[in-house]
């Protein structure tokens, strides 16, 4: 259910690029297969924004300090760094880099935002710019925008069961698998019974031909080649400013 790498790497390269940076530099989980794959879409796409990607300086969940791998990257000076971890290890590795006094831009990717990496990242964590999914800053989005009447009853429906500012974006996966199941579902009744196997071809048939499909990560439209189903809405971009994340850009 999550949005694929390469489309959540496009922001962050467009940022990069409308600020005149030529280098971006990785910190982040490695070897790890979240990191691995950020490796391989940056590798991929950096070369159309006119960015170089690396130097490679990796870390482990478990790890308590990056002192060693934000002096070499500091030491080299590069635009800015990416910043490829969740939670406490997103905000740890962000606040090493502010501690150490790297002055460039430092990015992050959807899986740091939440109340964790503001809490435990604090003013270091501050002017860090990550890509997001809707639901995390659905107030800041416009009315126009088709995740922001889903993502508030998923909000709401979130913070009366676990507490005022407990959002994070992780449990609006499994929220939109039911969206999708829920629209598909009725289709295929009508074709088959549950437990056979025309029922299941029926239902990913319907999975792949309904349309516009809002969820609270962005509007889904599958298709027997296309099993993400997402497009420019399922990310925006955040800058931690005064402690919050604020949208800079839908």
């Amino acid at each position: 259910m999550p949005q694929p790498i390469g489309l959540m790497a496009e922001p962050l390269l467009e940022h990069a690029k409308s600020k005149g940076y030529k280098t971006v530099a990785f910190l982040g989980y490695h070897p790890d297969a979240y990191g691995e794959v950020w490796i391989k879409a940056m590798e991929a796409l950096s070369p159309k924004y006119g960015v170089t990607f690396g130097p490679i300086e990796g870390f482990a969940r478990t790890d308590t300090s990056v002192a060693g791998q934000v002096i070499k990257l500091v030491s080299l000076k590069p635009d800015a760094v990416l910043v490829v971890a969740s939670g406490s290890p997103a905000a740890m590795a962000h606040a090493a880099l502010s501690e150490r006094g790297y002055k460039g831009q430092i990015y992050q990717t959807h899986g740091a935002p939440s109340p964790v990496f503001l809490k435990n990242g604090g003013k270091a964590v501050e002017n860090g710019i990550l890509v997001a999914g809707p639901v995390l800053e659905w107030e800041q989005l416009p009315d126009s925008h088709p995740s922001k009447k889903v993502s508030g009853e998923y909000a709401k429906a979130y913070e009366a069961k676990y507490g005022q500012n407990s959002l994070s974006s992780f449990g609006g996966h499994m929220w939109d698998g039911w969206a999708i199941a829920s629209r598909a579902i009725p289709v295929a009744l009508k074709k088959a019974k549950p437990g056979t196997a025309e029922f299941r071809a029926t239902l990913r048939d319907a999975i792949e031909s309904e349309r516009e499909i809002a969820g609270v990560h962005g509007v889904f439209n599958f298709s027997p080649t296309d099993h993400s189903g997402f497009d420019g809405r399922a990310r925006v971009l955040l800058q931690v400013q005064n402690g919050a994340f604020k949208v800079i850009s839908k």
